[in-house]
């Protein structure tokens, strides 16, 4: 397994209420197989034989069932004190996961949850960027004045704006932004060098949606994925529509959990 850079998102996983459903739905919506938690109420999901992500079992009902995304960093207790910092909060303190690592779960200034991920064992994802496998994550808020500091003060991150052509339009303040590109420290920022980003949840949605990550999974035929998600019992939240990099639609599992599918420009026909 290839090393993350620091801040790159290295890991992601969903909990749900019935795991053995769960494994029903990915299995047939994105082939993958399954690894028992050596007894733990989790599985660890595979492509091609490699890590991809992981599936697990709610501790308790209350929690939403939803997909987490991880970043990575060498000093977890640093990062852990530069996000209270800035305005965020420590939703669980760092703890160790076995031989695996040691995990942390924290919130920024606008609420929306990520965990952060110093691994020792496990580095993280064994495959992405290609189909059945994570490809992207972006952070939906009503706050980006807030937000937007602090993941360049906590990660590093250097911000590219995008106008709805995906063109940076960081040079021209008149322009009408909601969208920015993440690119790590060091990074030439921009749209080949960005690991993640931040959208805008407007008004046309309703004022008690929380701010939320929201995370993505290559595929090679993005209509064929969304409608395979409604055969195995998910539904569609937003139908599949083209963006500068392919083609996305954003879909809920069966049991409600919400990410997306793209189908990036160079495996459109």
């Amino acid at each position: 397994m290839a090393a993350f850079a620091h801040s790159a998102p290295c890991w992601a996983d969903v909990q749900l209420s019935d795991l053995e459903a769960g494994k029903r739905f990915y299995g047939g919506l994105f082939g993958w197989t399954f690894r028992a938690g050596d007894g733990m109420p989790f599985a660890d999901a595979l492509s091609g034989g490699r890590l991809v992500a992981a599936l697990a079992a709610k501790k308790d009902g209350r929690m939403p069932t939803a997909w987490g995304v991880y970043f990575a960093t060498d000093d977890i207790r640093a990062t852990v004190a530069a996000i209270r910092e800035h305005g965020g909060q420590i939703i669980t303190d760092p703890v160790r996961a076995g031989q695996a690592g040691i995990v942390a779960q924290a919130a920024d200034p606008g609420g929306a949850v990520f965990g952060l991920w110093q691994p020792e064992e496990r580095e993280g994802f064994e495959k992405q960027n290609e189909p059945g496998s994570f490809c992207w994550t972006e952070v939906h808020t009503r706050r980006p004045q807030e937000v937007d500091p602090f993941y360049e003060k906590v990660f590093g991150f250097r911000g590219t704006d995008l106008d709805e052509a995906g063109n940076d339009v960081s040079d021209d303040t008149e322009a009408l932004v909601d969208f920015r590109m993440w690119s790590p420290e060091g990074a030439e920022p921009g749209p080949d060098s960005a690991v993640g980003g931040r959208s805008v949840i407007t008004d046309a949605f309703p004022a008690e949606m929380p701010s939320y990550f929201l995370t993505y999974f290559a595929v090679a035929d993005c209509d064929a994925a969304a409608e395979l998600a409604v055969q195995l019992g998910g539904r569609v939240s937003a139908p599949p529509f083209d963006i500068p990099y392919g083609r996305m639609a954003v879909l809920h599992d069966d049991q409600g959990a919400l990410f997306a599918v793209l189908q990036p420009s160079e495996l459109l026909p």
